[in-house]
């Protein structure tokens, strides 16, 4: 029997193994995202007291006259550890919670995926796109199920990450290689995709609050990365295929079947002729709200196109995405449903829409606490002090070209080891890095794009991401002596791959193509000089 040792990875104490030590060791420091945000909160309101009580101040950049300038061209840290300070932490705890920007947006997106996801369509549709791929495609289709499983939260983890474990089984290749090609879609390619899913509207609201900080009326949609997201899908297609061919599955070798804990009977289940007769339903309802959608944007008299300009930039369609997102999952999710009968009435409908929000109770709780410490971040200044000081040592540094960016990408990548959420630790670096990034000429749209790639690609190596428990247990039965450091060491070519490959493609699309990250999407912004 071959031992987990010379499959994996070597168990002897090394750089690597005392790095992946650190990281655990690290990351079960820190206390629960939700504490972590109670804690800054305090934290904030502390430090405003003492910095106000020094005087700390900088010189604003933005031209006189310009909205939120003060009169005096200087911005101060206020106190919140004053009388005034406590009032308005009181009078506006409700209002921060509910004004939250991402919270509506996130939850109305997620009734709509909640219909199409319990109605069973979303489950169809991913069993059906890697269970039909030819031996020679499966790969590939696996990792690009993975990525598009994103637009409906946990299913990829729950539902393709094991299928995948099951058909790789089945076809005689490694178990493990088709649970790493899925876990590296699913987790790894986390903000790519085709369509725009519950992630895009969280992540724009956190960026329009941070982006306001400097310029007041700045407005952050939810498409405005699309265009790169949708092209990145195919990027991290085939590298996540690659790597899954020619270094994890070489790697891990002919697979032995008494390494497994349980008796590998199991079998993919092969989509029924209902189910297939509801995918096909499914993809009319999506052809007919398409056409039907079409009508309102594509004329040059569209009614959702701008009522003054006649374009879609700032039009009624962009800014309200969201709803077309909930109409795209919702249609053609009752649909397969009406067809295969698992939902035969509006109850059937508002249960699923009522199981899907009664998921949300941590996020709700997140949501909360990180409300309060973005509006105590804004309201004491030290955002825009923060920026102004950070964006001056950058240019006192001569960090001021495009591969800054590498080293952002590098820098959340490094934090999303310890923060696994991608909504808690953009709520933490985005009030301090958009600002500072747009004062030396960056759009928010653009840093949130390069943000998104460090945040998804050390996602399959943290044990911090909610889900790694889920996928060691997967794991662990197909080999019982397998542990966390060897699932890390297994996916980490993907991480190094996918960080290079998509900071290039970046470098490549904003700086030497110069394409929009999405609709309307600036490169630059535009500062006083």
């Amino acid at each position: 029997m071959t031992s987990r040792t010379t499959q994996l990875a070597p168990a002897r104490p090394g750089l690597f193994n005392r790095f992946l030590s650190g990281v655990e060791w690290l990351g079960n420091l820190l206390p629960h995202p939700i504490t972590l945000f109670a804690l800054f909160s305090l934290t904030l309101i502390l430090a405003s007291g003492i910095a106000a009580w020094f005087g700390v101040s900088v010189v604003d950049p933005r031209p006189e006259g310009a909205p939120g300038r003060s009169a005096d061209g200087m911005i101060t840290v206020v106190s919140l550890l004053s009388a005034e300070g406590l009032q308005r932490i009181v009078s506006n705890l409700v209002t921060n919670f509910t004004g939250f920007a991402p919270l509506g947006t996130v939850l109305v997106a997620l009734l709509g995926v909640g219909i199409a996801e319990h109605s069973g369509l979303l489950s169809a549709a991913m069993r059906g796109m890697v269970m039909s791929a030819s031996r020679r495609m499966v790969t590939l289709t696996i990792v690009f199920a993975g990525i598009m499983s994103n637009t409906a939260a946990e299913l990829g983890y729950v539902v393709l990450i094991p299928l995948a474990a099951m058909i790789f089984h089945s076809l005689g290749r490694h178990p493990l290689a088709g649970l790493a090609a899925a876990f590296a879609g699913v987790s790894g390619g986390y903000s790519a995709n085709l369509l725009l899913g519950t992630v895009d509207p969280l992540l724009a609201g956190i960026t329009q609050i941070s982006a306001r900080i400097i310029d007041p009326g700045y407005v952050v949609g939810p498409e405005v990365n699309w265009y790169f997201m949708f092209v990145s899908t195919f990027l991290i297609t085939g590298l996540g295929a690659w790597v899954t061919e020619k270094i994890v599955e070489p790697k891990l070798g002919k697979y032995d079947a008494s390494e497994a804990s349980v008796v590998l009977d199991q079998q993919a289940e092969a989509l029924s002729a209902r189910e297939k007769r509801g995918l096909w339903s499914a993809l009319v309802a999506v052809l007919v709200v398409s056409g039907l959608l079409a009508l309102t944007v594509v004329p040059a008299d569209g009614i959702l196109r701008h009522p003054e300009t006649g374009a879609i930039a700032g039009s009624p369609f962009l800014h309200g995405i969201v709803a077309f997102i909930f109409v795209f999952f919702a249609v053609p999710g009752f649909v397969y449903g009406k067809v295969v009968g698992t939902m035969k009435s509006d109850k059937e409908v508002i249960q699923a829409m009522s199981s899907s929000m009664s998921t949300m109770g941590m996020y709700i709780v997140l949501v909360f606490f990180a409300a309060q410490f973005v509006a105590y971040f804004s309201w004491t200044n030290f955002g825009t002090v923060f920026a102004v000081k950070g964006a001056g040592a950058l240019q006192a540094l001569g960090l001021t070209g495009p591969g800054l960016f590498f080293g952002f990408i590098l820098m959340c990548a490094v934090i999303n080891l310890m923060i696994g959420s991608a909504s808690a630790q953009w709520a933490v670096t985005a009030p301090i890095f958009v600002p500072m990034l747009m004062l030396i000429g960056y759009s928010p749209e653009v840093i949130q794009a390069a943000y998104r790639i460090g945040d998804s690609v050390t996602n399959i190596i943290t044990p911090m991401m909610s889900y790694f428990g889920l996928i060691l247990a997967v794991a662990v039965r197909y080999q019982k002596s397998l542990g966390i450091g060897t699932l890390i060491a297994t996916m980490l070519p993907y991480t190094l791959v996918f960080l290079v490959g998509w900071s290039l493609l970046f470098y490549l699309w904003v700086f030497v193509l110069g394409l929009p990250v999405g609709p309307g999407a600036a490169t630059l912004y535009p500062v006083a000089g």
